[in-house]
């Protein structure tokens, strides 16, 4: 099962951010509400609202057992890769299309098709496959379970059952970690689908530069910026679509840290929920051969 919220690593690899257990949030109220689509009807706190839709999403990844075949289209330190993303009951299967823009040559190709049957061909290196997708699940969960008490929410906007909550800092929040610390220097907007209390879109920015020992260990700049993007694939199955991450600073003597990622996902097809690994290599195989003989 591919959702946002295992890419929720992929924002906190870069930046040590990882949020974990907090305090809970001050309730307040925007005093001046954008209305869209007619007044704005507040009929329960902000932060209410933004635990309703984190514990319904929580229970829907929990309950949530089926697997997809994606596209994955990758930009990163400059250079784009496309790729094709398959899951299976042992984890997920990539398999590179392009680079740049440019099929792969026959070279790249070959050391791709033996990556992948290396990987299946090995029991160890598939039970490092699950698990590492298992922790990214779990990482990702404890994450965006503590999000209502990280963050002070207010109304912001309507549209139809769009409703977008601007979040800031609590001042109750005790960062326990320098991970919860960063995340909770973050101030932006969660846009969420009131009917099925599902998540649209979340995405911030550093208010100030997040110091490391003081600074001496260094600091991520102030303005860096992420955003995470969920669609409702097809009726009541929603997968995420789009991340963006550029964040900047310095590392510990001086190293530059610099993570601009793009990513989008599309193309989104439901495969057996029992599909392993072997069976996953031979549908990318059979892909590219039809690829290649158009």
């Amino acid at each position: 099962m591919h959702t946002w919220l295992r890419t929720c690593r992929t924002v906190a690899s870069p930046l040590a951010v990882r949020m974990v257990s907090g305090l809970a949030a001050v309730i307040l109220f925007a005093p001046n509400v954008r209305s869209q689509s007619g007044p704005l009807k507040v009929e329960m706190p902000a932060v209410d609202l933004a635990r309703k839709v984190v514990t319904n999403e929580l229970k829907v990844q929990n309950e949530e057992q089926s697997h997809w075949m994606y596209r994955l289209e990758k930009a990163e330190s400059g250079s784009k890769q496309i790729k094709k993303i398959l899951e299976t009951k042992n984890g997920s299967l990539s398999q590179l299309l392009s680079i740049d823009g440019h099929p792969l040559n026959a070279k790249q190709l070959l050391k791709e098709n033996q990556r992948i049957q290396r990987l299946v061909s090995h029991p160890d290196e598939q039970r490092k496959l699950q698990q590492a997708s298992n922790k990214k699940a779990e990482q990702g969960a404890r994450l965006f379970k503590i999000l209502p008490d990280v963050f002070v929410f207010s109304y912001a906007s309507r549209q139809g059952d769009l409703v977008t909550l601007n979040f800031r800092p609590s001042p109750t929040f005790q960062p326990p970690s320098l991970e919860a610390r960063v995340f909770h220097g973050m101030e932006g907007e969660m846009t969420v689908d009131t009917k099925q209390e599902r998540l649209v879109a979340l995405n911030g920015h550093l208010m100030d530069d997040v110091k490391f020992g003081g600074g001496l260990l260094g600091h991520l700049n102030r303005g860096s910026t992420f955003e995470i993007g969920q669609t409702e694939v097809i009726p009541g199955h929603w997968e995420m679509t789009a991340l963006h991450v550029d964040m900047k600073g310095k590392a510990l003597l001086f190293k530059t840290i610099g993570v601009q990622v793009t990513e989008n996902h599309s193309d989104f097809h439901r495969v057996p929920d029992d599909l392993t690994l072997e069976e996953a290599a031979d549908i990318l195989g059979r892909q590219t051969v039809i690829a290649d003989n158009r």
